[in-house]
């Protein structure tokens, strides 16, 4: 998205701009815009998932429509107005993430620590992928009794704790990774697959005859089915070879905030004891570079005496490495999906109390990777709340201009992440 600019009939700030008076800053303005309006999908996004469930906050809406009021052309060419209006779009999207925690809570127990098997059982089985619990819990309705077993894949991991799913006995397992790898992943798994929300890709021939589409997801020439009617994909299910009894390895997923701040004693103990020198919160959305394999080394170089938070689809590239605990607590925390990053807040919030310092006195330092607009909503929430030396990776958002990105290193201390051991010196000193 540019501006464009009356003025001089051409893009704003470009080559054939001839107001540079004018139109001279426009570039920077369009950066914060660009910010904004990602940032906005991103708390669309919670706020849908809430919404679903029964859970709305008037101003969220009220913001919605004042935010993108303003990226109108030839609206606003006050820089300072626009960084404000970024940052209260990270307060904004705080809001839209508590709602959905309690939404999700509320509706389907309070998560808990759980184990998952990554392996398959006997007989038929449904694949569901993307975020909705709703259509999970939906699902699981219908096939209760039937036989068919059901599995998670990517962002549907964290399903698994809450006690109102994990009830469903037949809720079997999970398949599978982060979204980028879904397209070997599904051809692999030979049951039927049911598409929630985004992060789905255009199905190969190796599977478009067994992918279904629900909710807000479309795909180009596979039947869409609503939640109050899975009939069609179990009819899939049943009419495709049996899966076989595969073992797997064993993951844990829901450290929700409330679960976590249960351990706050020996947390503290061992912080005061200094078996724990740092806190790391690593994850966020997940892509195809392999650029991105900063995250696996970066968790793998740390030191023993490290706890590491994670979230998102980029934690699939640290569950399955061994990290061990310290007295009992596990050294890899798996809060859930990207919107879980408020219990990663409500962590650094209780820490700081009870440690009685400021949330950027703590011994925790962000390393975000990033990928589209959810990350960068969440983005804008920890600006928003001050906090300071987040490293973003594995390269910068091309939507920041040079003088945009100066005034956020300047006054949040935002930093790219270089190499894995460069980093780690630096924080650990």
């Amino acid at each position: 998205m540019s501006m464009f600019c009356y003025q001089c009939e051409q893009t704003a700030g470009g080559t054939g701009c001839t107001k540079q008076g004018v139109c001279g800053k426009n570039s920077d303005i369009a950066s914060l815009q660009d910010t904004l309006i990602f940032g906005l999908k991103g708390i669309a996004a919670y706020a849908f998932h809430a919404r679903v469930l029964g859970y709305t906050d008037p101003e969220i809406d009220a913001f919605m429509s004042k935010a993108l009021f303003s990226t109108l052309t030839n609206v606003n060419f006050d820089m300072k107005s626009h960084l404000d209006l970024v940052l209260e779009a990270g307060k904004v999207n705080l809001k839209a993430m508590q709602i959905l925690d309690a939404a999700n809570n509320e509706t389907f127990g309070v998560a808990e620590p759980t184990k998952v098997n990554t392996g398959t059982c006997s007989g038929p089985g449904i694949l569901v992928t993307g975020h909705d619990l709703l259509d999970l819990r939906s699902l699981l309705e219908q096939t209760e009794g039937t036989g068919i077993n059901i599995y998670t894949h990517g962002e549907m991991l964290p399903a698994h704790g809450y006690p109102k799913l994990k009830r469903f006995k037949h809720l079997a397992g999970t398949w599978g990774g982060a979204w980028q790898k879904q397209r070997q992943e599904f051809a692999d798994f030979p049951g039927a697959i049911l598409a929630t929300t985004n992060c789905v890709l255009i199905p190969p021939k190796s599977y478009n005859d067994r992918i279904f589409t629900t909710g807000i997801a479309r795909l180009p020439e596979v039947p869409h089915v609503h939640r109050d009617d899975f009939s069609a994909v179990i009819d899939k299910a049943r009419s495709l070879p049996a899966l076989e009894e595969t073992s797997g390895k064993t993951v844990t997923t829901g450290f929700n905030y409330r679960s976590v701040l249960k351990l706050a004693g020996p947390i503290l103990e061992a912080i005061k004891a200094k078996k724990i020198r740092h806190f790391f919160m690593v994850g966020g959305c997940d892509g195809t570079r392999t650029s991105r394999s900063y995250y696996t080394e970066f968790v793998r170089q740390l030191p023993q005496d490290t706890v590491i938070l994670t979230l998102g689809c980029g934690k699939f590239r640290l569950t399955e490495l061994e990290l061990g605990d310290i007295d009992g607590i596990p050294r890899l925390l798996d809060l859930g999906q990207c919107n879980d990053a408020y219990s990663a807040l409500q962590i650094a919030l209780a820490l700081a109390d009870a440690l009685d310092c400021e949330v950027n006195d703590l011994p925790l330092t962000l390393v975000v990777s990033w990928f589209e607009q959810k990350a960068v909503a969440i983005l804008l929430t920890l600006l928003h709340l001050g906090i300071k030396g987040i490293r973003l990776g594995p390269s910068l958002p091309a939507f920041l201009t040079p003088p945009v990105l100066q005034v956020l290193m300047e006054n949040f201390d935002l930093q790219p992440v270089t190499t894995p051991a460069e980093d780690i010196a630096a924080i650990l000193g």
